[in-house]
């Protein structure tokens, strides 16, 4: 089976309390609504601490046009994937050597905050050098779910081509989305919410010459994947695209939806593949927010323990949207695992969809 053997995360230089940006949302919004206080408190409600940002604070303050918003994306998501992408390949914690950029054969490049033609891997691979035969595969418009759906296709690519190696690399700068003049209640809480990271996994087939490399005792393999699709539930979360750039659409249904849909999805999903709830040991949930969280634990029927990773990556980053997920996973990989033992990675996004990985920690020298 594939083997994510190394992965990185980038933290973007601006960090922001949630009390700063409490601050600054109720000099903005305070005239937009009566009950801005009561509303405040989804800030501090939300189990976010700190978050990071590609821009500083009085960036925030001015009006940006479409365009000098998706210039700055452009530049600043290749220059940080860049830098994500280089930790990952000679990351010490998991590779015995370094990897070469050249042994990468594609790079799945997963982003939603921002438009790029030619996509950002092309112009990334323009500062490393990597093959110009490496296979470009751009993912736009899965959000939340981009992390998960990510590498599932890599889980896919390598088992159809099981020498070969694959760089998903998810970035997502949220913050250069922001609308200043956007007054609906979908804009404030996605103020209190989102932020910006980027992260790097780098995965093998299972003929690989890079399971030589691993450093780790047993690294995560993936067995499965499960992609879901609601029906007629584009509005449940997404960018509304108007002139002055992407606006938020979020809506308030998404923890009940979790709870009456995500169950039976997962449930089937692991009968599929002959695993029990019971038998997972780790649950690389995608840190949605406070509530989502909340739903997971709700609706799978899991141990509160099982999201105390997920918990404490949202305190401590907030909701980068693709990346996110695999920030959890660095976390479980930097932990001890026995030979065997399975986890589940999970990420909901626009679709309205689920995205669902089974793995399973295996050595593979």
């Amino acid at each position: 089976m594939p083997s994510i053997m190394s992965i990185s995360t980038f933290t973007p230089p601006n960090a922001l309390n949630q009390e700063m940006t409490t601050e600054f949302a109720r000099e903005l919004f305070s005239e937009s609504f009566e009950d801005i206080e009561r509303l405040l408190k989804v800030f501090a409600n939300g189990q976010i601490e700190e978050r990071q940002f590609a821009v500083p604070m009085e960036w925030f303050k001015d009006e940006h046009s479409l365009k000098q918003k998706n210039d700055l994306y452009i530049d600043l998501a290749t220059r940080f994937s860049v830098e994500a992408i280089q930790r990952c390949l000679q990351n010490e914690v998991f590779l015995k050597e370094k990897v070469e950029e050249s042994e990468i054969d594609a790079i799945i490049l997963v982003s939603s905050s921002g438009m790029s033609t030619p996509s950002l891997d092309a112009r990334i691979m323009n500062h490393l050098p990597f093959s110009p035969h490496t296979k470009r595969i751009p993912l736009w418009g899965l959000g939340c779910a981009g992390g998960s759906a990510g590498v599932s296709r890599a889980y896919e690519y390598c088992t159809a081509f099981p020498k070969e190696n694959v760089l998903v690399v998810c970035v997502e700068l949220c913050s250069l989305t922001f609308q200043k003049n956007d007054h609906s209640k979908s804009n404030l809480v996605g103020t209190s919410l989102f932020a910006d990271g980027v992260a790097c996994a780098l995965i093998a087939g299972n003929d690989s010459h890079l399971g030589d490399l691993t450093q780790k005792p047993v690294s995560p393999t993936i067995l499965s994947t499960q992609s879901t699709l609601m029906p007629s539930s584009e509005d449940v979360m997404g960018w509304d695209v108007k002139d002055t750039g992407l606006h938020v659409v979020f809506s308030r249904d998404i923890p009940s939806i979790i709870k009456s849909w995500l169950g039976p999805n997962v449930s089937t999903f692991l009968e599929n593949n002959q695993i029990n709830r019971k038998d997972l040991s780790a649950f690389v949930a995608h840190p949605g927010g406070k509530k989502v969280l909340e739903a997971y634990i709700e609706t799978l029927e899991l141990d509160s323990s099982m999201i105390e990773v997920s918990k404490e990556v949202l305190r401590r980053h907030g909701n980068m949207s693709s990346p996110t997920v695999l920030y959890v996973l660095e976390q479980f990989m930097l932990a001890e695992h026995a030979d065997g033992e399975y986890g589940l990675m999970a990420a909901l996004g626009p679709g309205f969809c689920s995205e669902l990985v089974l793995l399973q920690w295996k050595e593979i020298h």
